[in-house]
């Protein structure tokens, strides 16, 4: 696990205290901290400090720094199931809020944000006011991120490259994966191989971009029968509100993720929810990935309210409303989706469900290979 965390005197060193009771630390380790400047904007210094081997399932209790406030955190099951909270596109207004509510009222062991987090937009304080809004969650359980368009925050000539408040702060595991980018990067947990890619870098299938895959083709299903992707722009979506926009990486990636057999991907940046059939090629394909945009965790331009109508025969379920998902991984086969609607009281009351079985569980999808399509079907 890494803790990160934000502190305005640059004396603090970068350890970690933890163990398993509260208050007795029988183990430590130490990291880094760098810091940044934006225009007239320092931040504090940032850091970010590894700790392990830990045991799964278990709970651990640890400080930041040598001393201030304890918090815990429990680690992730090292057996079926386990269960994914996921929510995209946060931002950070009393919708934010609601959601993040919502996800704690029942317990999960790792939350997947398809990216825009904090809706900072250059204004580099809304990192800050972002990063004490989610800490009660994203210290106790994994927060595994990937980047939107609002962590770009490119200026001409002084800032071209992008992304230095998201690097900075939201240091994910790309090294530990291969990757040569924190922008892309891939883990395993439990029986599930998650692939966390942005849209807004090079993802041509002759860049390097294929590191953050995991290298798809030499996944072990039988050690990790679910493969999941989580990216921001959609590759299919019935929305008026940012059409077309997942297009180009769709044709670059699709044919590999078809190809690798991936079960489901995940999308953001449309601020409303909707869940397609298994698709490939804009076609319902038994073989192809369930993709699901969950672009409505809260944020502050609203809801997408319109979509095409009639609906596509691939869409299955549409809604514009604030809410989070919930991806319960029950064994190597079976898996339970969820959507759950701020507006509802119950944060346990289902909006939307469906059960899946995982392609690599599938004879039809292992006999049929990227020459010869599957029979067409919906889910």
């Amino acid at each position: 696990m890494r803790i990160s965390w934000i502190t305005l005197d640059k004396k603090v060193q970068s350890k970690v205290e933890y163990g398993k009771s509260p208050g007795k630390y029988d183990a430590s380790a130490t990291g880094e901290s760098i810091n940044y400047q934006y225009f007239f904007y320092s931040s504090g210094e940032i850091h970010h400090v590894k700790i392990g081997p830990l045991e799964p399932i278990t709970t651990y209790y640890y400080r930041c720094g040598g001393h201030g406030p304890e918090f815990s955190f429990r680690t992730p099951p090292s057996a079926f199931p386990v269960e994914f909270a996921v929510a995209g596109d946060l931002g950070q207004t009393e919708w934010t809020e609601s959601t993040l509510a919502h996800i704690g009222a029942k317990d999960y062991d790792v939350f997947l944000l398809p990216g825009d987090l904090s809706y900072a937009d250059t204004q580099q304080p809304l990192w800050d006011s972002f990063g004490r809004l989610v800490q009660p969650y994203a210290s106790t359980r994994p927060w595994m991120v990937t980047e939107g368009n609002h962590e770009i925050e490119t200026f001409p000539i002084i800032y071209p490259h992008g992304f230095k408040a998201y690097n900075a702060r939201w240091l994910m595991p790309y090294q530990e994966s291969r990757s040569t980018s924190n922008l892309y990067y891939s883990f395993d947990v439990v029986g599930t191989h998650i692939i966390m890619l942005g849209s807004y870098t090079d993802f041509d299938s002759d860049s390097n971009r294929c590191s953050g895959c995991g290298d798809l083709a030499s996944i072990d299903r039988t050690r990790t029968p679910w493969v999941f992707v989580l990216i921001h722009a959609p590759w299919y979506n019935s929305n008026l509100a940012h059409r077309g926009e997942g297009e180009s990486m769709r044709k670059a990636m699709e044919q590999m993720f078809y190809d690798a057999r991936v079960d489901v991907v995940f999308a953001g940046h449309v601020h409303a929810y909707e869940r397609f059939t298994r698709v490939y090629d804009n076609k319902a394909d038994q073989c192809g990935p369930v993709h699901v945009t969950i672009g409505d965790g809260g944020n502050r331009e609203g809801l997408a309210m319109s979509f095409d109508n009639p609906s596509p025969s691939i869409s299955l379920y549409r809604e514009p409303s604030f809410g989070h998902g919930r991806l319960r991984v029950i064994n190597s086969t079976h898996a339970h989706w969820t959507w759950h609607r701020n507006k509802e009281t119950n944060s346990l009351h289902v909006g939307d469900e469906i059960w899946l079985e995982s392609l690599a569980s599938s004879a039809l999808c292992k006999e049929t290979n990227s020459s010869t399509r599957s029979p067409k079907d919906e889910l």
